[in-house]
């Protein structure tokens, strides 16, 4: 019988034990340098569950020497965050690790920002969500955000095996390989179904594994872990028409308490990039349910949300609107800013009409209008499935 949860145990307490994110602490890496440097600044890091966001914050912290204190939140409120302001020392670096930021309200957000500001405080927030849509911006520019990555199947690996020599225990390449499909690059949730099995049956025979994770599945969705795998499947539902998938994965979803605004905000933009101009009504239906999604809330918002997504399954799709923009700023990558034309400029001084600013201007006109050095460039082709 373990003396702690097989997580805490497994914690790694450096950089150098840190597994994963080398495209933020490998060497010569953004993050890498700032801890060899003692720097510590605030941040955001954003990516999905069980890829290191808490540790790194505490690697971080631990490393700069500074005192650290974990909020979620999901429960923290002011009076939380007023006890470690008053409770901070002069001339002492001072962290608030803030899970779940995105869960933080508008005003909630304000009262953190002069103490970000002044470096009263150094905020390192942690989101599944992306934070440009989560966090305000006055907040958000005072903020490096990092993108953090799920982790690779090799790495899963690496941490199955520091977990069995930590369990002295030996596992089987079927057993191994299994957890790392399970895991899907979270590294929580493959040291979860270990712990499970070993507490469980005493070893990580295939069998036990498998047996412990029908235990303890309903228990990972709730708390979230799944629902990349998740939404994956509905958005691919939704993009193949299939109401019957895309309303079941979506009761998955309410079933394991996933925030109805995460799956309404998807599905708006399902609406202009899947369906797009074939229907474009799908996107008022869809901000629609979103609106009454943050108006309602559960449990009577699924009604709202099986509507829209009934209705954004059945609908006709095309992607042309999708594909132009994506098109254009591909060939703006290439070409940058070319001269806008003349005749698409607007005359607001006397120097610039006398240098030909809007003339030959004309409201209905078939001519081509793009810079010179792309006329006839095609970016909008209207497909249709």
């Amino acid at each position: 019988m373990l003396s702690q949860p097989l997580a805490s145990l497994l914690r790694p307490q450096n950089l150098k034990d840190f597994v994963g994110q080398t495209h933020l602490v490998g060497p010569g890496k953004p993050l890498k340098l700032a801890i060899e440097n003692h720097q510590i600044f605030s941040m955001i890091f954003w990516g999905p569950p069980g890829v290191g966001k808490t540790t790194l914050a505490r690697i971080i912290a631990n490393e700069a020497q500074a005192t650290i204190h974990e909020l979620s939140a999901v429960s923290a409120s002011k009076d939380d965050i007023k006890k470690i302001i008053a409770n901070s020392r002069p001339m002492e670096k001072t962290v608030l690790f803030l899970d779940e930021i995105h869960r933080f309200n508008k005003a909630q957000q304000d009262f953190l920002l002069p103490s970000v500001e002044s470096g009263k405080l150094i905020l390192i927030g942690a989101t599944t969500e992306n934070p440009s849509f989560e966090v305000i911006s006055p907040l958000l520019s005072r903020c490096r955000v990092f993108v953090l990555k799920e982790l690779s199947d090799d790495e899963i690996g690496e941490i199955v095996n520091r977990a069995t020599k930590k369990l002295e225990i030996k596992i089987k390449k079927d057993a191994k390989d299994w957890i790392i499909q399970m895991a899907n690059g979270d590294a929580r949730q493959c040291i979860t179904i270990m712990d499970n099995a070993f507490t469980l049956y005493g070893d990580l025979k295939l069998e036990s594994l498998k047996q412990a994770l029908q235990n303890s599945f309903l228990r990972f969705d709730k708390k979230g872990e799944e629902h990349y795998n998740t939404i994956s499947a509905f958005i691919k539902s939704m993009r193949a028409s299939n109401v019957d998938a895309a309303i079941y994965y979506l009761a998955r979803m309410i079933a394991a308490g996933e925030d109805p605004k995460f799956i309404a905000r998807r599905m708006v933009i399902f609406a202009s990039e899947d369906i797009g101009i074939a229907n474009s009504s799908a996107l008022l239906v869809a901000n629609a349910v979103f609106r009454a999604v943050e108006i309602i809330g559960y449990p009577e918002c699924r009604i709202n949300l099986a509507h829209g997504v009934a209705y954004l399954a059945k609908s006709p799709k095309n992607k042309s609107a999708y594909n132009a923009v994506n098109s254009a700023l591909s060939e703006i990558e290439i070409s940058g800013n070319l001269p806008i034309p003349l005749n698409l400029r607007n005359a607001t001084t006397k120097l610039m009409d006398e240098i030909g600013y809007g003339k030959g201007y004309e409201m209905y006109s078939d001519k081509d209008l793009l810079p010179e050095k792309i006329k006839g460039k095609k970016f909008f082709v209207d497909i249709k499935k």
